[in-house]
């Protein structure tokens, strides 16, 4: 029943087949909700036949508007033209005409899908996207990184680079602040929901051993953006890993193998999913906010230390909370929305 819905849907978009024909309205909210349910259940039963209808209705519903919240639909399609590599051409082509607005999600897919030759893909469709040729350039000439190219952060300086430093730059030189396009696991939230995405499409352990190794910055009181990444790391595993079994026994196996920072996290996941206890995960991570924001970080444990981080940090705080889904702890927002807000809201929907 749930993929004739699918099939009408798509149909219905498509248009009437006769003159006289009038396709009826359709609901984006309650298409968008047909098809989620279709990608949650897709890695147990692969329907790669309906993978185009599915992605014709997320690009009807809008769904990649708002990149940062659309990381969960871009890591499905990346992983299901990964899924099947004779066929990813086909697959990618069917896709198309595609909104030019959304181009972007195309060029973004087949890079991130880890095919051994996905630079010659992206060539080969290249024509179809003109507007997306700077994009596109990029990933081909490495500017742009894949996903598996993503660190989970940037390296800290060692104390002979701040002494280099020290001594190469000039104090008096004033020095322009750049935008920092750095993609980092630690400061870009929706490329969690893109590694739940490829393994909703593959089934692959792969992004959830990824996902496994961001579990220690759930204890970080360090920087608000590893606090938040890490706590929506442990509490998505573990709300997954409540109906998946076969996700559990995944990480019961893996505790032996992983070192001490992954291995106490991992074992408050496997728990919480054992025993249907994820109010206890959310309570932590607020915890763990509040005080960040009372104490301060472990590397700057002053009184003073947030008025001194300034606005950025406060919105951060506000993050963090709107992810977990408690936006009023105490933190003083000064933006609202989450960038994980995404994942939560197709994760509830499943419920």
């Amino acid at each position: 029943m749930r993929y004739a819905t699918l099939i009408l849907t798509v149909l219905a978009l498509i248009g009437p087949t006769r003159a006289d024909a009038v396709a009826p309205q359709i609901d984006p909210r309650a298409s968008l909700g047909v098809v989620q349910q279709w990608i949650y259940n897709y890695r147990t039963k692969p329907d790669y036949a309906h993978v185009p209808a599915a992605v014709r209705v997320l690009f009807h519903s809008q769904t990649f508007k708002e990149p940062e919240n659309a990381g969960i639909y871009l890591g499905f399609i990346a992983g299901a033209i990964a899924s099947n590599p004779l066929k990813a051409e086909q697959l990618v082509n069917s896709f198309f005409p595609v909104p030019p607005e959304d181009e972007w999600v195309i060029v973004r897919a087949i890079a991130y899908s880890g095919l051994p030759d996905w630079r010659d893909l992206l060539r080969r469709v290249a024509p179809k996207m003109p507007e997306r040729r700077v994009m596109i350039d990029s990933y081909l000439n490495g500017t742009l990184p894949t996903l598996a190219e993503i660190p989970l952060e940037e390296p800290k300086p060692g104390m002979f680079d701040k002494l280099r430093n020290s001594f190469t730059r000039n104090p008096f030189k004033k020095e322009e602040k750049k935008l920092d396009t750095k993609l980092t696991f630690a400061t870009s939230q929706d490329l969690l929901d893109t590694l739940w995405g490829y393994y909703f499409a593959t089934g692959s352990h792969v992004p959830i051993m990824r996902i496994t190794q961001m579990l220690p910055w759930s204890k970080s009181r360090d920087t608000l953006d590893k606090l938040t990444v890490g706590s929506m790391a442990r509490y998505t595993l573990a709300s997954y890993a409540v109906r998946d079994n076969a996700l559990r026994e995944f990480l019961r196996g893996e505790l032996a193998l992983r070192p001490e920072p992954v291995k106490g996290p991992l074992t408050e996941v496997i728990q919480a999913a054992d025993t249907v206890q994820l109010s206890a995960l959310r309570r932590d991570a607020l915890a763990a906010v509040e005080e960040l924001k009372t104490k301060g970080s472990d590397a700057r444990r002053n009184l003073d230390f947030w008025g001194q981080v300034g606005v950025g940090a406060l919105a951060l705080g506000c993050v963090s909370a709107a992810a977990l889904g408690q936006v009023a702890v105490g933190v003083p927002c000064v933006i609202g929305g989450a960038t994980s807000q995404g994942l939560l809201s197709f994760w509830e929907k499943q419920q």
